[in-house]
């Protein structure tokens, strides 16, 4: 059975032209699956009925199942979203006065080992595909409808996984987001997060101009292979270059990430030393207080040392602000994200061995 929520209009047009069908029809199910959040075809009313007979014999819309659903005190929502094979992701729910903002994954854990986050220490076991990418978002939708909530307004790739190693799925996903006939969602409000994969940021800028956030973390090289281990492929001057590419001339800027890590990058120097690195960048500062979780060393920088960063960024021109952390008494905070799945890479085998202090 073809499951409807992997294509884009231009996939989904093709596939009922290659069912003999009107190309329109695309248009048609978009809105009843992205819209209405219609997963029976029975209830697509414009449809003819020997058409919805047809699609039900060859065709489902089946999103993940909801394995845990988590509220926070401060209005956040994390839910733990089950795929077909028993692999399950997490998904976090934001709502401000102004907006509500999806954080979605794009892989089932991470390959990139980042040393700051909770998700890279879990492993790695696939992509998601595309109907697993929208399907996060189709799924909330429909349940913030059941209970009457604010619907998303805006969706952050910032979930687990390194989405520019996935652009396969997630270049459709973000048609989708993007689509009148789904969730039509401007560039401003969909923003892709990346560690810095040089050749997925070109691939990007060929094909949609969403926003765009860098994980930097770091002013220096040294540092930065140690935080990002990517950084030792792609160096940071490489990565701003991409990013500055990306963004072009004009008002738009990228979001730089910058974890705030006790002792380790948040040094009046460092500060310095990056608003240097920035000074020709089109970009705004984004400083998050490092959220803890089970057996990391690092430890989140106090308010006073956050706010005299700031300062400093302030100071050389940078506009600069500090994220609110939300979600993190149910570990929704950003780089908390942990999942369930069957790790790959026997990451979560080699820290629990370092951990207890036994033999490999």
């Amino acid at each position: 059975m073809q499951n409807l929520l992997d294509f884009d209009r231009p996939a989904l047009t093709e596939w009922f032209r290659a069912c003999g069908e009107k190309p329109f029809r695309a248009q048609q199910v978009l809105k009843w699956i992205h819209q209405q959040g219609c997963d029976d075809f029975d209830a697509m009313s414009n449809l003819g009925k020997s058409l919805r007979e047809a699609l039900k014999s060859v065709a489902c819309i089946r999103g993940p199942g909801v394995a845990a659903d988590q509220r926070s005190t401060d209005g956040s929502r994390k839910w733990l979203f089950e795929l077909a094979d028993g692999n399950r992701v997490e998904c976090v729910y934001i709502p401000e006065p102004d907006r509500a903002t999806l954080c979605v994954s794009s892989q089932v854990g991470c390959a990139l080992n980042c040393s700051f986050c909770s998700t890279a220490q879990q492993g790695f076991n696939r992509n998601l595909v595309t109907s697993e990418i929208i399907g996060q978002l189709w799924m909330a939708n429909r349940l913030l409808a059941a209970e009457g909530e604010q619907a998303v307004s805006n969706v952050v790739f910032m979930g687990m996984g390194e989405p520019l190693l996935n652009l396969d799925n997630v270049l459709p996903a973000v048609h989708l987001m993007q689509d009148d006939f789904a969730y039509a969602l401007s560039k401003r409000r969909v923003t892709l997060s990346t560690a810095g994969v040089v050749p997925g940021l070109e691939r990007l800028a060929a094909e949609t101009d969403i926003s765009l956030a860098l994980s930097l973390h770091a002013p220096d090289n040294a540092l930065r292979d140690e935080l990002v281990p990517l950084n030792r492929k792609y160096r940071i001057a490489e990565v701003l270059q991409a990013c500055k590419d990306y963004v072009g001339e004009g008002r738009r800027r990228v979001t730089i990430e910058y974890v705030m890590l006790d002792g380790v990058n948040d040094s009046d120097r460092q500060a310095r030393a990056l608003a240097g690195v920035l000074k020709h960048v089109p970009s705004k500062v984004n400083l998050i207080p490092f959220n803890p979780f089970p057996n990391t060393r690092y430890r989140r920088s106090s308010a006073q040392r956050i706010d005299r960063f700031r300062d400093i960024l302030h100071r050389a021109g940078i506009v600069t602000i500090t994220r609110k952390t939300r979600g993190d008494d149910i570990d929704a905070a950003c780089g908390q994200l942990a999942g369930d799945f069957q790790d790959r890479t026997r990451r979560r085998q080699r820290i629990s061995i370092e951990v207890s202090g036994g033999a490999a």
